[in-house]
């Protein structure tokens, strides 16, 4: 999986693969949400001809407890790809008919998200991401959002849940996407938080979204000098030691290496 801005394109529109995977670190064909019913047959066909690069490729499949499942599956397996996204995951055991694939687990049901822990440790997922729409339509909610645009308490649960899922069991999380378009000052705010907390990557919908979430991920020139001089003066100071007014011990310094570790 290459990050941090992953696209979705429908896999019914293979006119817009190569402009996905110009814009974008990673291309998610989608075979669920974003493909009728009844196109979804000319839309396996349209993977399984895509010329896209394999490493930054990752299909979408349809739950496991659809019928489209295993055509999905079927079809994938006469593609180049080999990472798939399995919507609404539910269970570690959904995960066996996968494992000729690496997996990016979708938790994005009340039992997805309850059984994060078991479906991260499954050894063929290399990634957990969240849902908050599907979410909170399976709980009966009407919204995940407030008027305001910011996440209702059980959608952060859920995020938090699925990210310390996935760091516990060594994965990555991706968080999920900014439904509004428009609302670029929104995303660029969940994506410094998504990236300050620990997320690999962001899932978006349209192209013009990309460049926000890369600028979100990468340190600033102010975080990178500052790492840079705090693993300095550790190599002086052994120990919890003050540097610039503030304590300085084991966790900051693993702070600092995950700053450079982003440039």
């Amino acid at each position: 999986m290459i990050g941090p801005a992953l696209l979705f394109c429908p896999a019914d529109r293979p006119d817009r693969y190569g402009k996905a995977a110009d814009a974008a670190d990673s291309v998610i064909l989608d075979l669920e949400d974003a493909v009728a019913p009844d196109n979804r047959a000319s839309a396996r066909e349209s993977v399984v001809a895509s010329t896209l690069a394999p490493a930054r490729t990752i299909v979408r499949v349809n739950p496991a407890d659809t019928p489209d499942f295993e055509l999905d599956l079927e079809a994938v397996r006469r593609s180049s790809s080999r990472t798939v996204m399995l919507a609404k995951t539910e269970s570690a055991g959904q995960l066996d008919a996968l494992t000729d694939f690496e997996v990016i687990a979708l938790c994005e049901t009340p039992a997805g998200v309850e059984n994060a822990a078991a479906i991260a440790a499954a050894p063929n997922v290399i990634a957990l991401m969240w849902g908050a729409e599907d979410l909170v339509g399976a709980i009966g909610g009407r919204s995940s959002r407030h008027a305001d645009g910011t996440y209702r308490d059980v959608a952060r649960y859920a995020r938090s849940r699925v990210l310390i899922a996935a760091a516990a069991a060594g994965k990555a999380a991706i968080d999920t996407v900014h439904l509004d378009i428009a609302d670029l000052d929104g995303l660029a705010a969940e994506v410094e938080d998504a990236a300050a907390v620990g997320f690999a990557a962001t899932a978006c919908i349209h192209p013009t979204q990309v460049a926000v979430i890369r600028q979100g991920y990468a340190p600033t020139a102010d975080e990178i000098a500052w790492a840079e001089r705090v693993l300095s003066a550790a190599q002086a100071n052994p120990g919890v030691f003050r540097f610039e007014g503030r304590m300085v011990d084991g966790p900051v310094l693993m702070q600092a290496r995950a700053v450079l570790a982003r440039r």
